[in-house]
């Protein structure tokens, strides 16, 4: 550029009127600074708003640079402030002609003009999954919402709360930047209405059409390993039935252990053996079991005996209950509270924002009258929207779409906000209940576990139940999450995937929401004239005191609409060489006479339940005999044979040892036999979770080409 061609840009420059600072193209600009930075200094803390740590080193970094070290940091922010304000004069005059910046009422003018076949492209934001592989998984797209109306935009901007003085405290400096940029600054006060959150939401998509996207200028994230907290799990042990031949245990609906296993084998690790609960990786598949025909009687037990294909000389009895399935118009209406977890903890991408999409596939199974209410929490709790319509999901969605993570995690108090809510809109024939979702890392208020089982066991007497949602990997507590679940009569799955919300809140909606009976119980007795040993695999934080059988005051699991209910026992019979305890020796060898004294029946199955609504347990019995049994594994319907696969499976991954030289090509060659029609590839899924498994223990590298933390 010669002089000439200068001294005409600097005329220019000098005649022209530069617009007034953007203040969300300031924030921006700080922004990218600070994240710069944070890339070549330190990365962010579990629990650690990144913004409020990076302000305090940005501005010691200035005052070093600037060597005024006795300088207030009000002044340097001040500084600070005005450099971002020149960065951004000179960005909107870099095309020599100026133009004023567009006002929030000039672009709704604007789009109150706009045809509705443009609207579209302004508004909505389409939001895709990554291909699926080839097990015939359905692709599921987002819906995109609507906007608001040109009258609620406004009203909106108009209750947005102003910006911050100059002379503010730079503490509040700093939280009114932290909510420029959208994060979620913990709430004071339980109240938090729409508009003002709405109202923030409108600015950003106002910043959008003029600057960047928001995920253009996100806060890092940052990733914890080794920090998962599991239950301690023993393997049930073996138990002489002469001794002790009645087993007790509560059904169990959960299926978290499965999939959290399918991302740790996708993120090229074998699950830690606490993490494998071998009962909810059997009941994470369909089954087609026969069906109950009425509702009255919501139950019906399908048992089978056969040979073990890890023992030649034991049987496995196969226990499989199909839930009945309501119709459409026999579901109740739903009162809904997303308690949503936005700590500092969330701030990854399987987690916050995978969180909000799962729960926008759900908004789509509901009934338009149903209500669906959103609590947050961080460093402390409220309400981010009242009970609202779901044929309303554009407002829903514009508030999940604003939620951002920063903070610590008071998950008690956000528990408590979330129960008040439910209760001051219960619905006495409804389905009241609160979804947690989070990563269960609670470190604020009421952090031990038994204080939080007890609330949860008092609430859950007011009708109003509670389930769980988990995500991510490196910090998740799922000991938290099964104790909140099993506590509040409800379920746990753990998302680690876009199709895996799909399934757990979309195919399974009716199971998850839909109580068809509660506190269901199962308890076999074995016969010792044909049963010398036997063990329950899997369900072992299940196990229940035989007399708390009868005991209608002992909570159980629930079971939902059309669910289906998998148990499986190993029986040593009579005069097996497979034996493992040795009779006793005072004891006497011949078993107490009694009617059923050389019965042909190895057990007798029994299923207690209570209908929703009741608080008096009924009874359906099931005698396991020999009319039940199959002689050749090949012969056992589809259905046991891939449950038994699974079965295999998961004592494989904790070393049970049980299995003797059953292999993971064992579990394979079964599995594929028995994977039968597969609709929707879980079945083909498992085959190849198996495949790898089988690759790492083996040691291996597998290079499944997945980014961590995506899934």
């Amino acid at each position: 550029m010669d002089d000439n061609e200068l001294d005409k840009m600097l005329e220019l420059l000098k005649d022209s009127t530069p617009p007034e600072p953007s203040e969300s193209a300031q924030n921006m600009a700080i922004f990218r600074a600070m994240e710069e930075f944070d890339k070549k200094k330190s990365p962010a803390r579990q629990g650690t708003n990144p913004l409020n740590r990076l302000m305090d080193t940005v501005l010691a970094v200035h005052e070093t640079i600037r060597g005024a070290n006795f300088m207030k940091r009000e002044f340097i922010l001040a500084g600070g402030l005005s450099l971002a304000a020149i960065t951004v004069v000179l960005m909107t005059t870099s095309n020599l002609v100026p133009s004023p910046p567009m006002q929030v009422d000039q672009v709704t003018s604007k789009l109150a003009d706009v045809k509705p076949a443009e609207k579209k492209s302004v508004w909505h934001r389409e939001e895709s999954l990554a291909a699926q592989d080839k097990a015939d998984r359905p692709v599921t797209t987002v819906a995109a919402i609507s906007p608001p109306p040109t009258a609620e935009l406004q009203k909106v901007e108009r209750e947005a709360p102003p910006s911050a003085p100059a002379s503010m405290p730079i503490e509040s400096k700093k939280a009114e930047l932290s909510h420029m940029l959208g994060y979620a600054a913990p709430a004071k006060e339980k109240t938090a209405n729409y508009a003002a959150v709405a109202g923030s939401s409108a600015r950003g998509m106002v910043a959008d059409s003029m600057m960047l996207k928001p995920e253009q200028y996100s806060p890092p994230s940052y990733h914890d390993e080794g920090r998962d907290k599991f239950q301690d799990i023993k393997p049930n042990p073996t138990k002489l039935t002469k001794e002790e031949p009645v087993s007790t245990f509560s059904v169990d609906v959960d299926t978290s252990s499965y999939s959290f296993m399918r991302a740790s084998i996708n993120n090229n690790a074998l699950p830690q053996k606490d993490a494998v609960r071998i009962e909810e990786m059997i009941n994470y598949f369909p089954y087609d079991y026969e069906a109950p025909e009425k509702k009255s009687e919501p139950f019906k037990a399908n048992v089978s005996v056969f040979p073990t294909p890890w023992n030649p000389d034991t049987k496995l009895i196969h226990i499989g209950i199909k839930g009945y399935q309501l119709e459409q118009k026999e579901k109740p209406h739903s009162n809904l509270v997303f308690l949503i977890d936005t700590s500092g903890s969330m701030n990854e991408q399987n987690k916050l924002p995978l969180l909000k999409n799962s729960l926008k596939l759900l908004l789509d199974t509901l009934k338009p009258d149903d209500t669906v209410a959103i609590v947050t929490y961080a460093g402390s709790a409220g309400v981010a929207l009242e009970p609202t319509k779901a044929s309303d999901k554009y407002k829903i969605s514009i508030v999940l779409d604003s939620l951002g993570a920063g903070g610590s995690t008071a998950g008690a108090q956000g528990i408590k906000t979330a129960y008040e809510l439910a209760e001051s809109h219960f619905d006495k024939d409804g389905v009241n209940r609160v979804i947690l979702a989070t990563d269960g890392d609670f470190n604020v208020g009421i952090t031990n576990t038994e204080e939080l089982k007890s609330y949860i066991e008092r609430k859950r007497d007011s009708g109003v139940f509670l389930s769980v949602l988990g995500f991510g990997r490196g910090n998740y507590n799922d000991a938290l999450m099964q104790v909140l679940a099993q506590n509040g009569n409800g379920n746990a799955a753990y998302i680690d995937n876009l199709s895996e919300a799909r399934k757990a809140l979309v195919e399974e909606a009716s199971s998850t929401l839909f109580t068809i009976a509660k506190d269901v119980k199962i308890q076999v007795e074995f016969n010792p004239d044909q049963v010398a040993e036997y063990r329950l695999i899997g369900y072992e934080t299940r196990i229940l005191n035989r007399e708390d059988f009868n005991n209608d005051k002992v909570d159980a699991g629930d079971i939902g609409s059309g669910h289906t209910v998998t148990a499986i026992y190993e029986i040593t019979p009579v005069g097996s060489r497979a034996k493992l305890i040795d009779d006793s020796r005072y004891q006497k060898s011949a078993a107490q006479p009694n009617e059923k004294a050389g019965s042909s029946e190895y057990a007798f199955v029994k299923i207690r339940y209570k209908l929703p609504g009741s608080n008096t347990s009924k009874l359906i019995t099931t005698p396991v005999d020999s009319k039940v049994e199959y002689n050749q594994i090949s012969e056992v319907p589809t259905d046991a044979r891939f449950a038994v696969s699974v079965a295999g499976f998961g004592q494989l991954l904790r070393g049970d040892p049980y299995t003797k030289a059953y292999s993971y090509d064992d579990v394979i060659n079964m599995a594929q036999a028995a994977k039968g029609d597969d609709k929707f590839g879980y079945r083909s899924e498992f085959i190849n979770m198996a495949r790898l498994a089988k690759n790492m223990s083996q040691g291996r590298p597998v290079n499944l080409g997945v980014p961590r933390g995506i899934e």
